[in-house]
């Protein structure tokens, strides 16, 4: 069997599927690539189980489905778009959580060279920042932020997910949108703290 080519292995499985001796074949496809598949979905997500799930994922969708394999393309290219897009599904539905999921201790953690604000650490600054990511970030910016602070994926994960070809990738949006929150939290502080008359006046 091992002297077969994976394109081969298929067509003997599709030519003899509901016989005993169709699952060995899919045993051996599973053998040859299952290393990389799971290897390549944990460069995805940044997490080795997580990554090692979805790689039995893939290939239970794609031996679920290989009746569809017509030799167009080398098993090894259909399999690893089935993989592509089955771990892009999963990235996008972890991280299609609100923003109140966003951790705001992760959003101190200093990996720009301006920090957020701290004032966004005080009672109600959760909603208050909320707001702001939604007023003052675009989807990208809030996107990245959300999947890398909440969701905790890795920067490299992110940019091939959202297949940024800037020369920075993902961690171009974090300065970016790091930066429009250090802003607008500091224009929501100076509105905060201008007396009452003041603000009279300026209408």
């Amino acid at each position: 069997m091992s002297e077969l080519s994976d394109e081969e292995l298929v067509l003997q499985y599709q030519a003899q599927v509901n016989s005993p001796r169709s699952q060995p074949l899919l045993n051996e496809l599973f053998a040859r690539h299952h290393v990389r598949v799971a290897a390549w979905c944990y460069r995805m997500t940044g997490d080795r189980q997580w990554g090692a799930d979805l790689a039995q994922d893939v290939f239970l969708k794609a031996f679920r489905h290989i009746a569809s394999f017509r030799g167009d393309s080398k098993f090894s290219t259909w399999l690893y778009t089935i993989a592509r897009n089955h771990c892009a599904s999963e990235l996008k539905s972890r991280a299609s959580r609100p923003e109140e999921s966003v951790d705001l201790g992760l959003l101190q953690v200093a990996d720009a060279a301006e920090p957020v604000d701290v004032s966004v650490e005080r009672q109600g600054s959760e909603h208050l920042l909320r707001q702001l990511m939604r007023e003052v970030l675009d989807e990208t910016e809030r996107n990245v932020m959300i999947w890398h602070y909440a969701d905790e994926l890795p920067l490299d994960a992110i940019t091939r997910l959202l297949n940024l070809t800037n020369a920075s990738g993902a961690k171009a949006y974090i300065v970016s949108a790091r930066r429009k929150l250090n802003n607008a939290i500091s224009r929501a502080k100076a509105r905060h703290k201008r007396p009452a008359t003041q603000e009279v006046r300026d209408e």
